[in-house]
């Protein structure tokens, strides 16, 4: 019999005819499985508990810059959980080309936080509000989203401009150039280096007992202490730093009881010469979300490799833009796919993505209940300093991992050397910039968008190209 052809397939159709993945699983419920209520709801509790302190972590880092008051920083975490309940539903779900239709986790992506607290400190530093910060920083995630839309459409010639060298530069100079924010907490954050109480004794120790806490649990042979090793970190941090008076509760009795979503809340506008650093970072984003997701789809015994791979890649992509658009609107930071997820579906043996509409509905009734963002936004920036120092390291070790991949010719090590340098040269030292014209400045203030694209042209211009 003839089979249609693959423009007149839909996925499901695809699915169907595709040859089974030549990949073992031990899976206990595939992708088009229906778990048991029950058993969905546990699996879908751990998948929660795995990402939740990774969705709200970047609000609380960027607001921590930015002085947000409390009430503001307790409303974008409540939206922060609340978008990516939904943006987790339509991965999940899948409408027409959007969303991968695979048991992919959405939340707040950490590779913006440089550039969303240096546009920020840029309105503040010229005289702005908090609230005019605000409004820049969602415009240009906003705006910049439409980027992913569109190289969702081309993937087939995302690996002709960005290669594994500028992948591996951009991800290692994320966490590098994200360290400076990590040890900042650990000594106290901004609030401590206005009041001159900057590296306390005491904030040191809180916060080292934290990184202890994580670095001991994360050398266990128990999978589930390693997985739920900052979660761990987190609550003996904040449970010893109670006693310590670190801990400020009195902002909680002011919270709503329901936080409603409000678009727009603080305005919004755009600065093309801040744009650039998100608009590079949205094609980077893109790259990783491929890798994500191909990850899940071996994880949950899918191809990777044909129609149904290559449809579920480009919708996952797709997801990720609109699902950003949605955070934009909603007063939270850019949406991509997390990795956590896959660690789960391992130990859980579960890759159904039916699963996915239990814990997009966890995560949206956690959004709407001020008392829980609140709770965590009352985390002394100590404690939040000694977990984040560690994952900051971890996002460069990756980085770095897909650099020793590259084969390191003497055109490669020019190229990384040349990048590094640039990268971490502006973001040690970023007055070198002061006497440039506005545009450049924005332009290269970001230490990764200096070595990103310092990497993306060398690789193009330079002779002996792969």
């Amino acid at each position: 019999m003839v089979q249609p052809t693959n423009q007149e397939l839909t996925l499901e159709e695809d699915i169907k005819t595709q040859a089974p993945a030549s990949i073992e699983s031990d899976l206990i419920y595939g992708l088009e499985a229906r778990p048991p209520f029950v058993e969905s709801i546990f699996v879908a509790l751990q998948h929660v508990f795995a990402c939740f302190v990774g969705i709200i972590t970047p609000g609380l880092i960027i607001c921590g810059a930015l002085e947000v008051p409390p009430a503001d920083t307790t409303f974008i975490l409540s939206m922060s959980l609340f978008v990516s309940g939904i943006a987790t539903f339509i991965q999940a779900k899948r409408f027409g080309p959007v969303g991968s239709g695979l048991l992919s986790i959405q939340g707040t992506s950490f590779a913006f936080l440089g550039p969303i607290i240096g546009a920020g400190l840029a309105v503040k530093g010229s005289g702005g509000t908090v609230e005019d910060a605000l409004g820049l920083i969602f415009g240009l995630c906003f705006f910049g989203a439409f980027i992913e839309i569109f190289i969702s459409r081309f993937l087939h010639l995302a690996n002709k401009i960005i290669t594994p060298m500028v992948t591996g530069v951009v991800v290692t100079l994320i966490g590098l150039t994200l360290i400076k924010v990590g040890i900042t907490s650990m000594g106290g954050g901004v609030v401590a280096q206005n009041n001159e109480t900057f590296g306390n004794p005491v904030y040191l120790g809180v916060s080292l007992l934290v990184l202890a806490v994580i670095v001991g649990l994360n050398c266990t042979t128990n999978n589930y202490l390693r997985m739920s090793s900052i979660v761990i970190g987190l609550v003996v941090g904040y449970v010893v730093s109670i006693p310590l008076g670190l801990v400020d509760f009195s902002n909680l009795a002011g919270l709503p009881a329901i936080a409603l979503p409000i678009p727009f809340r603080y305005g919004f506008s755009f600065n093309f010469g801040a744009f650039i650093p998100f608009a590079f970072l949205y094609v980077i984003t893109s790259i990783e979300t491929i890798g994500d997701l191909t990850a899940t789809s071996a994880i949950s015994g899918e191809p990777i490799e044909g129609p149904v791979y290559f449809r579920r890649i480009k919708g996952g992509v797709l997801g990720d833009g609109v699902n950003s658009i949605l955070a934009a609107c909603f007063n939270t930071f850019p949406n991509t796919s997390f990795s956590q997820n896959n660690g789960v579906i391992q130990l859980t043996g579960v890759g159904s993505r039916y699963v996915g509409y239990f814990i997009s509905v966890i995560f949206v009734i956690l959004g709407l209940f001020p008392i829980i963002a609140g709770t965590f936004q009352a985390l002394p920036q100590p404690v939040l300093g000694g977990a984040t120092i560690v994952m900051f390291g971890t996002v460069a070790v990756a980085g770095i991992k897909i650099i020793s991949c590259v084969n390191l010719t003497k055109r490669n090590s020019i190229i990384l050397a040349t990048a590094l340098g640039l990268g971490l040269g502006v973001t040690f030292v970023p007055e070198i910039l002061d006497k440039l014209p506005a545009l450049i400045k924005s332009l290269f203030a970001s230490g990764i968008s200096t070595g990103g694209l310092t990497a993306l042209v060398l690789n193009l211009i330079l002779p002996g190209r792969e």
